[in-house]
């Protein structure tokens, strides 16, 4: 019986999870001992969520933008650090109860390891953010967030997190920027306005987008001198944690080199 897999976003169109996915199901076939297929799915409705996720019969799947949040709140139970952050990426079905993590935390460190930071402001202040934060604190680093709205940065004021509108965003004093918005997602727009971005990017040595693809906001940090890091490898690394939990059995540095190979 074949199992089914999926990613649910809004937009979805440009995921390349299943294209990383679904080449470890069809080259692992006989080793995982099951056949599997994985697709993307468009949700319009966050409350929808696990209503959709039952009704498919799926096995597993991944939350992208922008229902990490909806998808902690729609888990049975939820393990690791997505219960601290409250936002989950992964779902898995396990005797009736869909049990969600989150893999966003490790796989943003992926790229960063050996970089000395001691200073990132993030723009954006939805799921994939709460994960970078706590990423970057379990690094020591001093995290602050901005984001043009403010409802959403209550969590972080809540957790201590040092929090500005995007119009008070500071100026300088950063050495990582990290861009968790959708914005160069499907569109040529900055997360911020482009003379403050130069300003911030000034005095910074890294430039970080989730997007995993040469961004507005990547190509203004290159003209500005900066070390920048789109989101493959971190597409990657929480692609291959994510499959852990799809299925345990089959070994992580398998499952890496096989995505690696069709993301080239």
């Amino acid at each position: 019986m074949m199992r089914l897999y999926a990613v649910f976003g809004n937009p979805i169109a440009h995921s390349k999870s299943p294209l990383l996915h679904n080449a470890v199901f069809a080259r692992f076939e006989k080793e995982l001992g099951f056949k599997a297929s994985y697709h993307p799915l468009l949700l319009e409705n966050p409350a929808e969520l696990k209503q959709r996720f039952l009704e498919l019969g799926l096995c597993g799947a991944n939350i992208t933008t922008p229902f990490k949040e909806a998808a902690f709140h729609s888990s049975d139970k939820v393990e690791g650090l997505a219960k601290e952050i409250q936002a989950v990426n992964t779902w898995v079905l396990r005797e009736g109860e869909i049990i969600g993590y989150n893999t966003d935390i490790e796989g943003f460190l992926a790229p960063l390891k050996g970089l000395k930071i001691v200073r990132a402001l993030v723009f954006g202040a939805g799921g994939s953010s709460r994960a970078v934060v706590c990423a970057l604190q379990s690094r020591g680093v001093e995290v602050a967030v901005c984001n043009r709205s403010a409802d959403r940065l209550a969590y972080f004021q809540a957790q201590n997190v040092p929090s500005f509108l995007t119009k008070d965003c500071p100026s300088s004093g950063y050495d990582l920027i990290i861009n968790t918005t959708t914005a160069g997602l499907k569109d040529d727009n900055l997360p911020y306005e482009e003379g403050l971005l130069k300003a911030l990017f000034r005095q910074a040595k890294y430039a970080y987008d989730l997007i995993y693809r040469q961004t507005p906001f990547l190509s203004l940090a290159k003209e500005c001198g900066l070390q920048t890091f789109d989101g493959k490898a971190m597409l990657i690394a929480q692609a291959v944690l994510s499959f852990a939990q799809f299925a345990p059995k089959l070994p992580s540095p398998l499952v890496q080199e096989t995505m690696q190979a069709v993301l080239k």
